[in-house]
């Protein structure tokens, strides 16, 4: 069945870093060599550190990839209490290995032949699997109505922005940006936090049946799902995504 997940005991593997790029102040995109089989776009895996006294310490990252692509890239903030990505963004180099599992999840997933249309809102880092979504919407061929609402604090924590315009230049995909701290001179896009004033203005209407997907802190999540209800979307085609307290 399509966007069905596929249903095997994960067993943990080592992946090699093939590239490991700073892309805004506070994000890095890590590019891994590894055999997964293939994998949906939404989904995620798990990355477990170990130090050398045992301790062990794993988090769940989206796949920002799509499975036509030859490598399996994360989206990674470092954050700097946090016990996985610091050694991520610091340490990591290109050569280096780490372990991980997946792909896990079959809930939070678009494939191409699930059509369209189909509404992406993301906060920050939580863009991470919509860039898979989007890859694989241009891979695929794909003509569903596609559209991306994404908030980031400034223009330099745009996540993966080169992409993004040029996916914005292709029929039926709509790319939206808005700023809610810093806007530079001459920004073309919106400025301010998602609320339901913007939703409304910005996202596909409930009335053309799309499938919603929001992903990004917590808060922002739960907000933004609240919001999409009361405007008239069903609860049932809101997936959300959420991370952090």
């Amino acid at each position: 069945m399509v966007g069905a997940a596929i249903q095997r005991r994960l067993t943990w593997q080592v992946a090699q870093v093939s590239a490991h790029v700073r892309d805004t102040p506070r994000c890095w995109r890590i590019s891994l060599d590894v055999e997964l089989g293939a994998w949906l776009p939404g989904q995620h895996i798990d990355v477990r550190l170990t130090a050398s006294d045992g301790y062990q310490a794993q988090r769940s990252y989206s796949i920002a990839s799509a499975p036509e692509e030859r490598t399996l890239d994360l989206v990674v903030e470092r954050l700097d209490d946090g016990e996985v990505s610091p050694y991520l963004t610091d340490e990591l180099r290109a050569g280096d290995a780490i372990e991980l599992r997946g792909p896990i999840g079959g809930y939070f997933v678009w494939q191409a032949g699930l059509g369209g249309p189909v509404q992406l809102i993301a906060g920050g880092s939580g863009v991470a699997p919509f860039l898979a979504m989007l890859e694989h919407h241009q891979a695929a061929g794909s003509d569903a109505r596609l559209s991306l609402l994404y908030s980031a604090r400034a223009e330099d924590d745009i996540i993966a922005r080169e992409r993004l315009d040029e996916h914005a230049q292709r029929a039926g995909v709509e790319i939206d940006i808005t700023l809610t701290r810093e806007a530079p001179d001459g920004w073309k896009g919106r400025i301010g936090r998602v609320d339901a004033a913007m939703l409304a203005e910005a996202v596909i209407p409930a009335s053309e049946q799309p499938q919603v997907f929001v992903c990004g802190p917590t808060a922002f999540v739960e907000g933004v799902a609240e919001a999409l209800v009361a405007q008239g979307h069903a609860p049932a085609v809101v997936k959300t995504e959420r991370f952090g307290g």
